[in-house]
C-alpha cells in the first residue's frame, strides 16, 4: 500500500514539475516571456484604441486569455490570441468557455512573429521596450491600412502615437504610423496647448475619428 502511494506522489509530482517548466520554462527560451497587467489597464487601453463589437482583435502574447475576454465579453470584439506557451494557451482556452465568450475566441499556439495578422482591426501588445525594434517592421508589413496598435509600457522608436496615457504609460497607434516619437507628440500637444499624457478629448475613439476624416 506504501509503495502504490509513493508511486502515485511521484507521478504527480513529475506531471507538475512538466506542466510547470512548460508554463514559465517554454516563453522564457523563446525570449517571450508573459507579463500579465490589472483588468483596469487592459479595458482603458481596449476603449483607448475604441474597439468596436465585431471587430478582430489579436493579442500578441495571450497569456491566459484575460485581453481576449475582456475584448470579447465588454465590446463584442472576435478576439484571436497569440501564444507560445501550450499551458497557457489550454488556460486561456478554458477560462474563454468559463466566460462563456468562447464562440467569439480563438487561442492560437504559436510564436506572434509568424502569426498572420491580416485581419487585425486592432492589435494589443504587452512586452519589453527590447522587443519592440523587431515587431515594428512585423506590424508595419502585417497589418491594413486603418488597423491600430495599443501597446502598454513601451513604444515604437520611429512612430508617433496618435494618443498617449501618461498614468497607465499606454499608446495608441494607426496604420500606417505617422514618423515621429513619443517626443514629437508630447510637442504638439505642448503647442496646441493641451496636457501631454491625457486623451486629446473626452472620447476613446475621437482621435480616431479625427484620423479618419483627414485621411
Amino acid at each position: 500500500m506504501n509503495e502504490t502511494l509513493w508511486l502515485i506522489a511521484y507521478v504527480l509530482l513529475a506531471a507538475f514539475t512538466i506542466v510547470f517548466g512548460l508554463w514559465l520554462v517554454v516563453p522564457f527560451v523563446s525570449g517571450l516571456p508573459w507579463f500579465p497587467t490589472h483588468y483596469a489597464r487592459i479595458r482603458k487601453a481596449l476603449k483607448m484604441a475604441g474597439v468596436r463589437p465585431g471587430e478582430v482583435v489579436y493579442d500578441l502574447g495571450a497569456g491566459d486569455g484575460r485581453v481576449l475576454i475582456l475584448a470579447a465579453r465588454e465590446f463584442g470584439a472576435k478576439a484571436v490570441g497569440i501564444e507560445i506557451s501550450p499551458v497557457h494557451c489550454l488556460e486561456a482556452w478554458i477560462k474563454a468557455r468559463l466566460n462563456r465568450v468562447g464562440a467569439r475566441v480563438t487561442v492560437r499556439l504559436g510564436n506572434f512573429y509568424t502569426a498572420d495578422l491580416a485581419k487585425a482591426d486592432v492589435v494589443f501588445a504587452y512586452m519589453t521596450s527590447s522587443q519592440a525594434p523587431r515587431l515594428r517592421p512585423y506590424l508595419e508589413s502585417s497589418l491594413k491600412p486603418g488597423a491600430r496598435v495599443v501597446t502598454i509600457s513601451f513604444d515604437f522608436d520611429g512612430w508617433q502615437p496618435l494618443e498617449f496615457d501618461r498614468e497607465n504609460l499606454l499608446f495608441l497607434y494607426r496604420m500606417p504610423p505617422q514618423p515621429g516619437s513619443l517626443s514629437t507628440y508630447l510637442a504638439q500637444k505642448a503647442l496646441g496647448g493641451q496636457l501631454p499624457g491625457r486623451h486629446a478629448t473626452g472620447s476613446p475613439a475621437s482621435a480616431l475619428d479625427q484620423a479618419d476624416r483627414q485621411s
